[in-house]
């Protein structure tokens, strides 16, 4: 019986020269072409219209998002922006402001 590591190291040269043999035009594969969204830029005062619109304080806000209230505030004041995933969320938001409690990052009782 071959071990884990074999079996691993066998699926990745299967796939390498899977991918060699495609470049060289010898075979066809099914491929898909897909567009990320952009993650849009998000202004100090886009950031407090969000969270006032959730009613939200910027505690509760700052852990929805999984930061800190610091790092809220600084936003909300132009000390610094939102960046990677944090920035992604806060677009996500905005778009669907609902998603906090679909995916029950916030359950209102």
């Amino acid at each position: 019986m071959k071990n884990k590591k074999n079996l691993y190291f066998e699926e990745i040269l299967a796939g390498i020269n899977e991918a060699i043999e495609f470049e060289r035009g010898n075979i066809t594969l099914r491929t898909k072409v897909v567009k990320v969204a952009p993650v849009e830029r998000v202004k100090a005062k886009e950031i407090i219209q969000l969270r006032e619109h959730l009613s939200l304080s910027q505690a509760i806000f700052a852990e929805v998002l999984g930061v800190s209230k610091k790092t809220v505030e600084a936003w909300e004041y132009g000390k610094n922006t939102p960046s990677g995933s944090s920035l992604r969320m806060l677009n996500l938001i905005m778009l669907n402001p609902e998603l906090i409690y679909d995916y029950k990052l916030l359950s209102a009782s």
